[in-house]
């Protein structure tokens, strides 16, 4: 299979099922593997460059189409950015950027529609940049120009003026490197650091966590040194920040209410008990697999539980809990393109208001003394801060508390809380507040 003729699949496949972009590409890259690795280097490109870009490339192509793009087939709409992405954004030759989009159009069994995306991928290639909004109309001009949704685009103007929107914007279209997390029940970041180099591997610790390493161009993850030793994690810097923030002691015992995908129970469970719990018993077995891989099972206990219910008394008794609670991910769309589409600007409200029962039901679990960390891998207030603010305005037996300050370690943070923004530094969007429960 070619790697427009797999970019095509898979961006099909995206957008008639709601599944995420990663899975959907990484699963046929497994099932149907390019023969020359450049291929899958280059359907990788096409397939996350397009969807970065999906709403510019849209607006250059819906002129020329005598359809309206949303009644067009997946395949070929998907052929149509592609050739238009390459144009526009790889400049590549235009006999390879609608000659072989054509193609693979064809390969893919729609030879009929091969003429109606040849047609306006030869007008594309005539213009030399794609018209934008008036700069003037901050809103339109940025939502084209950096493919976002005008909703959410209007919010971070609000939030946090043009500058700060424009370097999120950008950030969110850039590709994010591996960032790891080392596993330090079986290494240290130094030794995995001189491994790395030994295999030739460029790779460099994370300028704020303590565990981190950066390896820009890692090729295949399961291939790099280390994988089947258990020595690392897949896990952004900013994740990486919350198990660290958290500062759970040695011996607590530990509530993970929302586990799923389990890099932060995994994290926790380098050092502490960890009791894993998530709605979907499929999500907790990919959890067992890493733990297993990670050689740190047997400190975590898995358990299927819906976070908006009482816990049950076998669960038995914590010393503190992580809610790293379900929200919009609107801080992790460099890694995940396709949600800016999916989410709506109601879907704030909806998720702050499930955030809000799985928050107190999660503190009814703690003791006094205990720790309580919550954590949203988001943008928005109201899912951060305002949901924190809430809680401890509802709940006056709670306060508060940062970590100790510790050697080495320097967290971004506003007040008493931990925050990082998309931008220059690399990172994800995360909030995350610790709070100690008094009496």
């Amino acid at each position: 299979m070619s790697a427009r003729t797999l970019a095509i699949e898979v961006l099909a496949r995206v957008a008639a099922t709601d599944a995420y972009l990663n899975v959907v590409l990484d699963t046929a890259l497994s099932e149907a593997p390019p023969t020359d690795a450049r291929d899958a280097g280059l359907a990788t490109e096409l397939v996350y460059g397009t969807t970065r870009r999906q709403l510019t490339l849209d607006h250059a192509i819906a002129p020329f189409s005598t359809r309206k793009l949303e009644t067009l087939e997946d395949k070929v709409l998907a052929a149509l950015r592609i050739g238009a992405y390459q144009l526009f954004y790889l400049r590549t030759p235009v006999h390879a950027a609608v000659g072989d989009t054509v193609q693979a159009l064809k390969d893919v069994g729609l030879t009929r529609a091969s003429g109606f995306v040849n047609a306006i991928l030869r007008k594309l290639s005539k213009l030399e940049a794609i018209p934008l909004p008036h700069p003037e109309d901050a809103v339109a001009h940025l939502s084209i120009r950096e493919s976002h949704p005008a909703w959410l685009v209007r919010r971070w103007l609000a939030a946090y003026g043009r500058e700060q929107t424009e370097a999120i914007l950008v950030a969110n279209n850039s590709p994010a490197p591996l960032t790891l997390r080392v596993n330090r029940s079986r290494i240290e970041r130094a030794e995995m650091l001189t491994r790395f180099g030994d295999a030739g591997l460029q790779a460099h610790p994370t300028r704020h966590s303590s565990v981190g390493i950066v390896i820009p161009q890692p090729g295949r993850v399961q291939d790099l040194d280390g994988y089947d030793e258990g020595l690392w994690q897949v896990q952004d810097e900013a994740a990486q920040l919350v198990g660290l923030y958290a500062a759970f002691p040695r011996e607590a015992r530990i509530y993970d209410a929302c586990a799923a995908p389990g890099g932060k129970a995994c994290h926790l469970a380098e050092r502490n008990e960890v009791v894993a719990a998530d709605l979907h018993a499929n999500k907790l077995r990919k959890i067992k697999a890493e733990a297993l891989r990670l050689g740190v099972d047997a400190r975590i206990t898995l358990l299927a539980h819906d976070a908006t219910q009482p816990l049950p008394a076998s669960a038995g008794r914590f010393d503190a809990a992580l809610v790293d609670a379900p929200c919009s991910g609107l801080g992790t769309l460099r890694r995940h393109p396709e949600l800016r589409y999916r989410r709506q600007e109601e879907d704030i409200a909806r998720l702050a208001a499930l955030q809000e029962r799985i928050f107190n039901r999660a503190a009814e679990a703690i003791p006094p003394g205990g720790l309580l960390v919550w954590s949203v891998c988001t943008t928005e207030p109201e899912e951060g801060i305002q949901q924190v603010k809430a809680f401890l305005k509802s709940h006056p037996g709670w306060s508060a508390e940062p970590p100790a300050p510790t050697a080495g370690l320097s967290f971004p943070s506003t007040e008493s809380w931990l925050r990082t923004l998309p931008g220059p530094e690399g990172f994800d969007g995360f909030f995350a507040a610790r709070l100690r429960r008094l009496y």
